[in-house]
């Protein structure tokens, strides 16, 4: 993925280009759901995490989840076919959703300006994921290391995230919180 565009202070923002995304929608105890997942591509995150590799699985609420794959198309079409005859919805959200990535030392103190998340390394270390707001609109946010962190927002609110974040991380806007 390329970025679209980016900003520079003293934690480095850029706006990645779409990547897959897909929704899946079932009962935490539907039979086969692991394997549908798995046969996707991805594994089952615990409550709050987002598992790693090249098809990640982001959990959103006890029933929902949110899978990151090259393939979004491909992704819901075999979900369908893994979890037929069971109650669940798998959808293409690929194109409503932007994606930030955000690396510097500072990431948890530019996104704790914005979130009301506790982004204490012991309260949100890498892996964990959160669905929250920055500002003034929703959004779900994690950390992949120590210095690397993402967004997902509407894409609706691409510009007003991509802006908020820019301005948050500006050269001499540094607070020391972390």
């Amino acid at each position: 993925m390329s970025d679209l565009r980016r900003a520079h202070g003293y934690v480095e923002l850029a706006e990645v280009a779409p990547g897959g995304m897909v929704l899946l929608r079932a009962a935490p105890d539907t039979d086969g759901l692991a394997e549908a997942v798995a046969g996707v591509g991805g594994e089952l995150p615990g409550r709050l995490r987002i598992s790693s590799g090249d098809v990640q699985v982001a959990w959103m609420a006890p029933d929902e989840l949110l899978i990151l794959t090259p393939d979004a198309h491909g992704a819901t079409v075999e979900l369908g076919r893994l979890l037929e005859g069971r109650h669940h919805l798998a959808l293409d959200v690929s194109d409503l959703r932007a994606r930030f990535t955000l690396r510097g030392a500072r990431v948890r103190e530019v996104l704790a300006k914005l979130a009301p998340v506790d982004m204490a390394p012991a309260a949100m270390p890498p892996g964990a994921f959160r669905r929250t707001r920055l500002a003034q609109i929703p959004a779900a946010l994690w950390l992949s290391g120590e210095t690397t962190a993402h967004a997902i927002c509407f894409r609706s609110v691409a510009d007003y995230a991509f802006a908020t974040l820019a301005t948050v991380s500006r050269e001499g806007g540094e607070i020391g919180l972390f």
